[in-house]
């Protein structure tokens, strides 16, 4: 069975961009290719044209094109194009493409096309309460209603896209999960009392309620310890940057108790994982993340949002601590309950562990995909 996947971002060093959907497209790539399928990753929107094998996975990168006109349709066409060529060529029997602003619309291929929700712009759009341009809808309509199959990431992404987008038809859902060998855990590279964000710093994942929080920590325990681990953007509603916006919130003490550091690679993630006391992500909006899976794997107790999502993952009180972003104080009193309690810390980060083991381990969803793909491909 052969399957490809298409997508504008993936891990590697000579591909421009990698994020959540990236990892979770490379962690299931790998796993699939592991149980002797073949898997071939399409990546457009860079900056050469090649063909590299990484890991048992074949990537072809596809060079970005500029047209003086309809450069949205002709460079679509030129992806369509290459595509079907390789199809032929290599005999691939399925497609998916991740929902994020509509890849697949006007495209057509004779093999089955799969949109894997991750989250489209329409979704992240509404959890935020923010305007989206009209022809990302029109394209991420166009490419679900096409599609011969939808899969989520979660039940929730699942329910809201269907509801958002007016599909009738039942969305099965594959969670994401994680390489558990890759992220192991080890206590004794902790160091108390600290607090780690890591993920682009942004405001729709929280980081400015974490930031109110840290106040109200501050306060009760002086030697607490915040860090940022991530790309700092500009703020959709202030056009600053957020990082400016985070410090003004905070206090002049809590200041100058959090530390900002910049993009790091993705193999030194882990451990500054390890390092810290707890780990905090407060977001308004995901589908399954991807750092949330890789924190907990790593046994590390966790305090994050308890919006829709979060529920199929998170077990409140038993791997960590889920509250509303916007109840500030409720943040706080999680973070300082597990702050102080070093042994709470280490076993909600055991359970968290053992619940990734249960159910969300890259082998244990990468079957699920193989057999939903050898049922839908008759392979």
């Amino acid at each position: 069975m052969h399957i490809a996947f298409l997508t504008p971002e993936y891990p590697h060093p000579r591909i421009k961009r990698a994020a959540g959907i990236g990892t979770s497209i490379k962690n299931l790539a790998i796993a699939l290719s592991r149980k002797q399928l073949k898997i071939t990753v399409f990546v457009f929107s860079q900056s050469e044209d090649i063909v590299i094998e990484d890991q048992g996975v074949t990537l072809h990168l596809i060079k970005h094109k500029k047209y003086p006109v309809g450069g949205w349709f002709l460079y679509r066409k030129h992806i369509n194009t290459y595509i079907n060529k390789v199809v032929k060529q290599q005999h691939i029997n399925a497609i998916e493409a991740p929902d994020w602003t509509g890849i697949t619309a006007f495209m057509k291929f004779k093999i089955p096309v799969v949109i894997r929700l991750h989250g489209s712009d329409t979704y992240f759009c509404h959890l935020e309460g923010r305007p989206q341009k009209k022809k990302n809808f029109h394209f991420e309509k166009n490419a679900l209603m096409h599609a011969d199959h939808i899969l989520s990431v979660s039940a929730f992404t699942a329910a809201k896209t269907a509801s958002l987008f007016g599909i009738k038809e039942s969305i099965a859902t594959i969670h994401n999960g994680v390489d558990v060998t890759m992220f192991t855990p080890d206590h004794t590279k902790i160091v108390p009392k600290t607090i780690l964000y890591f993920g682009t710093v942004i405001r729709k994942k929280g980081v400015l309620a974490l930031a109110e929080a840290f106040n109200k920590v501050i306060a009760e325990e002086p030697n607490a310890q915040l860090t940022f681990i991530g790309k700092d953007v500009v703020d959709a509603k202030t056009g600053t940057s957020t990082i400016a916006l985070l410090k003004s919130l905070v206090t002049k003490d809590a200041l100058s108790h959090i530390t900002f550091i910049d993009q790091i690679p993705y193999s030194e993630v882990a451990d500054a994982i390890r390092s810290a006391h707890i780990v905090c992500l407060p977001s308004y909006a995901e589908a399954f993340p991807m750092t949330w899976l890789e924190a907990m794997s790593l046994e590390k107790a966790m305090v994050t949002s308890d919006i829709g999502w979060a529920k199929e993952l998170m077990i409140n009180g038993e791997t960590g601590y889920i509250a509303h972003p916007d109840d500030t104080q409720k943040l706080a009193n999680a973070m300082l309950s597990l702050l102080n309690d070093m042994e709470l810390s280490k076993k909600m980060g055991v359970q968290a562990r053992q619940r990734i083991l249960e159910h969300f381990t890259q082998d244990h969803i990468a079957e699920k995909n193989r057999l939903f793909y050898k049922n839908i491909s008759n392979v």
